[in-house]
């Protein structure tokens, strides 16, 4: 089952959607978009986690 992270609900105001086929996929894809759109070199370890507490089956 594929999984989703909508951007929004880590605490931004971002209404970006990643989707992939597993949670591995879509934390690389999230950190990604960290990077690029919100200015994150590194992601602190609290953020990663609201992250992946926010991922669902699509």
């Amino acid at each position: 089952m594929a999984k989703v992270l909508v951007c929004k609900d880590v605490g931004t105001e971002c209404n970006h959607v990643i989707k992939g086929q597993t949670v591995e996929e879509v934390m690389q894809k999230a950190a990604q978009h960290a990077k690029e759109v919100h200015g994150m070199a590194q992601v602190p370890a609290e953020v990663v986690a609201k992250v992946q507490a926010a991922i669902k089956d699509e």
